[in-house]
């Protein structure tokens, strides 16, 4: 029986894939697969992992997919979900690296608290550069039952660390959660949807994940229409919960999630991503804003957040006011939207 199915998307990573490959090689929970997506890349990332594996006791839980033409990290997920045999599914990119005991950790503590359908642990962000790694936390509850009162407190604080979680593969099929098309913000769609439905959870607080940023990675390649893709995954998202009937219930935290990571991450990407930002973007983000959520100002966790209402009420007001400061936080701070 397969107890934990990983997916790796695969696409010009030859420097990096092999780290990976042997951190997969050293997990200590026997009954695993590894599901490599060749997403049509430009190098030879997928021998390299072919040759790292080759005579090694694993290789036979390894095996590779192909799509007939380059699908985008989230699609070639997609792709892999249906062929995986684990009671879980996981999601590692493939430059990235984890600690040997990560999924027999996670799995023992889903199994511990009654097989839950979402378990997570804590990551590091790495650098390529020599900065010190930083510990990336997700919101923790208590364990079991996932009942509203932890569900609002994790929705409303959640962030898309995606390859920390060890998800049920039931709770994925049940619920017909995929990726969306649009490839920014994909993998924090996913999360949020499984955070909406899931009704048990766990986790472990460890940092078992290894976050590489890298130049040339997805997160630092500018793109100056990204926002536009970003705004429609989280339109995406806001028709998911409705569509799920869980919107009401949790209008409030979805909501939030628009606000903060459709509306103010999209401003923030489009002035990353853009060498002269014009206001008529930042209109034109607000305006789909008002279409989504018209009384957005009366949100309990918005009213809250003293910050959040100043920047938005900024941009709202006094737009070019807001393109001569926010890139000089952008700069400072090198936001990775």
């Amino acid at each position: 029986m397969v107890k934990v199915s990983v997916i790796l998307p695969v696409y010009g990573v030859a420097e990096y894939i092999v780290k990976c490959t042997e951190s997969l090689l050293a997990q200590t929970l026997e009954e695993m697969e590894f599901i490599f997506v060749d997403d049509h890349g430009p190098d030879n990332s997928i021998d390299l992992v072919k040759q790292t594996i080759a005579g090694h006791r694993r290789e036979g839980q390894f095996r590779f997919l192909k799509p007939e033409h380059n699908m985008g990290a989230g699609m070639a997920r997609n792709f892999a979900i249906p062929q995986a045999q684990g009671e879980y599914i996981a999601f590692v990119d493939s430059d990235d690296w984890i600690e040997p005991t990560m999924f027999e950790e996670l799995y023992n503590e889903a199994m511990r608290q009654g097989g839950v359908e979402l378990c997570h642990c804590q990551a590091s962000k790495d650098y390529l550069d020599g900065k010190p790694s930083e510990i990336l936390r997700s919101p923790e509850v208590e364990p079991g039952e996932f009942t509203d009162e932890k569900r609002r407190h994790f929705l409303a604080n959640y962030v898309s660390y995606f390859w920390t979680f060890i998800y049920r593969r039931d709770l994925i099929e049940r619920n017909g959660i995929r990726y969306p098309e649009e490839r920014s913000a994909d993998d924090s769609y996913f999360v949020a949807c499984c955070l909406m439905t899931a009704k048990s959870i766990a986790h472990v607080d460890k940092p078992f994940y290894h976050y590489l940023i890298r130049p040339g990675s997805v997160v630092t390649t500018k793109n100056s229409t990204k926002y536009q893709k970003r705004l429609a995954v989280f339109g995406h998202l806001m028709d998911y919960a409705r569509q799920h009937g869980v919107y009401d219930a949790y209008k409030a935290e979805v909501d939030y999630i628009y606000i903060k990571k459709g509306c103010l991450s999209s401003v923030l990407n489009y002035i990353y991503n853009t060498a002269e930002p014009q206001r008529e973007v930042l209109t034109e983000i607000m305006v789909e804003l008002d279409k989504q959520i018209p009384d957005y100002k009366q949100n309990r966790y918005y009213r809250k957040h003293t910050a959040l209402r100043a920047v938005m009420g900024l941009i709202r007001c006094c737009p070019r006011t807001a393109l001569c400061i926010l890139p000089i936080y952008v700069r400072k701070t090198k936001p990775t939207v």
